[in-house]
């Protein structure tokens, strides 16, 4: 199963961000830090920039920074920025009209799965950017 990374590195980058005290810094150091590309890093800033999470500059001393206090940012807010899909998806197999559970698997696992998501979300934004700060430097 492909696994989908793009909410933990987002929220790796903006405690990066978030360790640097508001000051600048480029997308090459961030990258360093998560161990990858300074393209694949300025891709995943161009999200958070357009949630308002990160202001960034462009070109050749490009740099970037929090948008808002780490206080105010909530896991959420990074959930959201990046577009991370659903904890569960429901497969898209063609139902087998013979078999009850087959014809109706898909509606109830929408139903169980929605509070499921709508817990998951609940909870990411009862934890903010600074409760992760806060848990590195521990």
């Amino acid at each position: 199963m492909a696994v989908n990374t793009q909410f933990s590195i987002a929220v790796h980058l903006l405690a990066g961000l978030a360790c640097q005290d508001g000051q600048e810094t480029t997308s090459g150091h961030l990258a360093m830090s998560v161990n990858t590309s300074p393209s694949f890093v300025r891709r995943t800033l161009a999200k958070l920039s357009k949630a308002g999470l990160v202001e960034t500059t462009t070109g050749k001393s490009g740099a970037c920074r929090l948008a808002r206090k780490p206080g105010r940012i909530s896991l959420l807010d990074v959930y959201h920025a990046v577009d991370a899909p659903k904890v569960f998806a429901i497969h898209e197999y063609a139902p087998q009209k013979p078999c009850v559970v087959s014809c109706n698997i898909k509606m109830a696992l929408e139903k169980a799965l929605a509070k499921t998501q709508a817990a998951m979300e609940a909870s990411l934004a009862a934890i903010t950017l600074a409760d992760i700060v806060s848990d590195l430097k521990k």
